[in-house]
């Protein structure tokens, strides 16, 4: 779903912002030919998972198009340079940032905790970062928690406008358990809701026919 937030049209260096194993980023190259990713994670152990996705025979096409960065996303200034995120060196940036709150039941996996355990201030840290690295008119988008709506559009302001939105909704009449959101730098348009995604049916579990469309790579988010 984070990838599909991209345009279907879209060429240029994409940055995946704790990209993890690499998934999001990788599918965003192989729906748009012309793109390119750098996959950025802080773990070591994530990144060579990222390096091993890239590696997958099964991946042999774009992996010509696709390089992993080990870095700490929430560095600022000299520091994130020195890291190898050059500032205006990318056209998009997509990211699913840690979503659990400090008090929520962490995992037991140390692993699984620091990716999704949300540190204070790390919505900040990571759009500070995307609107440092991304070019004036490049795109951003990110994957959170309802909750943490309120915290992303503070963080934006002054960085990205046009801000557009789609909530997930598990099914048609259940609350939505995940924001999309998309903006761009430097715009100054307003922000639009868009109508939502909804994963399933009101039985069953297979995806509903646009969400398989938007999972499987053959639908953008946003209708471009």
């Amino acid at each position: 779903m984070l990838a599909a937030a991209v345009p279907g049209s879209f060429a240029g260096r994409l940055a995946d912002l704790g990209a993890g194993a690499g998934a999001a980023g990788l599918a965003v190259v192989s729906r748009c030919p012309r793109s390119t990713v750098l996959l950025v994670e802080r773990s070591p152990e994530m990144a060579q998972f990222a390096r091993e996705s890239i590696a997958l025979p099964q991946n042999a096409a774009i992996a010509g198009r696709a390089a992993v960065l080990e870095a700490d996303v929430s560095l600022a200034g000299r520091a994130r340079v020195a890291a190898g995120l050059d500032d205006a060196a990318f056209d998009f940036a997509i990211m699913n940032p840690p979503f659990n709150l400090g008090h929520d039941r962490p995992s037991p996996d140390a692993l699984r905790k620091e990716a999704h355990v949300m540190e204070d201030g790390l919505l900040e840290a990571w759009i500070r970062t995307a609107g440092a690295i991304v070019k004036a008119r490049g795109g951003m988008a990110v994957i959170a928690r309802p909750q943490s709506l309120p915290a992303i559009l503070d963080a934006i302001r002054g960085r990205f406008g046009d801000a557009r939105i789609v909530p997930v909704h598990p099914r048609p009449h259940e609350p939505a358990i995940r924001i999309i959101l998309r903006a761009v730098r430097g715009s100054r348009k307003t922000l639009s809701l868009f109508p939502p995604l909804v994963l399933h049916g009101e039985a069953g579990h297979g995806h509903a026919p646009r969400a398989d469309r938007v999972c499987n790579g053959r639908e953008s988010l946003f209708g471009d």
